[in-house]
């Protein structure tokens, strides 16, 4: 099994080979693997990239060459990328013609909230991802997370699940101390 460094590093051989330089910025699961070592697995990886053509065609390759899931590598949450994203660079691997970077923690949790997924028997929700990046924030009050989505997102995106889910955390965190 290869591990997601030695993926990374086929998609940069390919972009490489088109002599085309790429930005991949990570969101979601593979995040809380990759940057924040919060949990050990993702079914997929989430991100943005440029150029969208070229980076397509190398994930395309890639996945037909080690054998994965044609979307393995996908832009499904671009939708909640907002304007005001802030990434980073730190800690990731680097590579000569990928460039790869990921939120910061206050606007990964914006993400995460304003996504709100619930769990099921098949797909993690966003429950564990909010709690745990709360911890790494140092953060128990649901009025503060609120003001972090708000920092990025208006109003008028965030569902009223989104906060109670954000409450409902917050009071167990706070009552398991």
């Amino acid at each position: 099994m290869l591990s997601r460094e030695q993926i990374l590093a086929a998609l940069n051989e390919r972009m490489r080979a088109r002599d085309v330089h790429g930005e991949l910025g990570l969101l979601g699961g593979a995040v809380m693997v990759l940057a924040f070592r919060a949990r050990v697995s993702t079914k997929d990886v989430d991100a943005i990239f440029a150029p969208a053509a070229e980076v397509r065609a190398a994930i395309a390759e890639v996945a037909a060459e080690l054998d994965l899931e044609p979307d393995w590598l996908n832009d499904g949450a671009k939708g909640f990328v907002s304007p005001r994203a802030e990434f980073i660079e730190a800690d990731l691997p680097r590579f000569s013609h990928l460039r790869i970077t990921y939120p910061t923690a206050e606007y990964l949790l914006a993400m995460k909230v304003l996504a709100s997924r619930a769990e099921s028997d098949t797909e993690r929700g966003d429950r564990q991802d909010i709690a745990t990046l709360c911890r790494l924030l140092g953060i128990d009050d649901a009025e503060r997370v609120m003001d972090i989505v708000l920092r990025y997102y208006p109003p008028a995106r965030v569902s009223p699940r989104a906060v109670f889910l954000v409450r409902e955390i917050l009071a167990g965190s706070s009552s398991n101390s």
